[in-house]
């Protein structure tokens, strides 16, 4: 059974750091490129930044260039999104993706496996 577990968010002032770890279980996560997506109250769920299955290729949405890093550790099963200066509008459920087949996608839609999720909430 394939499980991507989030964990690490919290409630953090303005300014603050924070950083999300993504685990897997039941599949290899080194085949897979990793995305993470955030889905505030209310709205649709988008894409934060991306990392391909070897860590040579990274995306970021332009609201958290400069300020959020997305890296992975493949001999540990895990991804991380360190997440610098956070802002109010940070605050969502903040989602890891699996994608088998591409490198990362900005969409949805070709993640294969997904987490729970876990909540960043950042107070000003």
């Amino acid at each position: 059974q394939v499980q991507l577990v989030e964990s690490g968010g919290g409630l953090v002032q303005a300014g603050g750091s924070l950083r999300l770890s993504c685990a897997a279980s039941g599949v290899t996560l080194s085949i897979y490129a990793i995305g993470w997506f955030r889905q505030a109250l209310g709205k649709e769920r988008e894409f934060v930044a991306a990392i391909s299955w070897s860590g040579g290729r990274v995306n970021y949405a332009d609201s958290v260039a400069g300020r959020f890093m997305i890296s992975r550790d493949n001999a540990k099963n895990t991804a991380s999104l360190q997440m610098n200066s956070l802002k109010p509008e940070d605050t969502a459920v903040y989602y890891c993706a699996a994608d088998l087949r591409g490198s990362g996608s900005y969409y949805v839609e070709p993640y294969d496996y997904w987490g729970q999720g876990t909540q960043v909430t950042v107070s000003s």
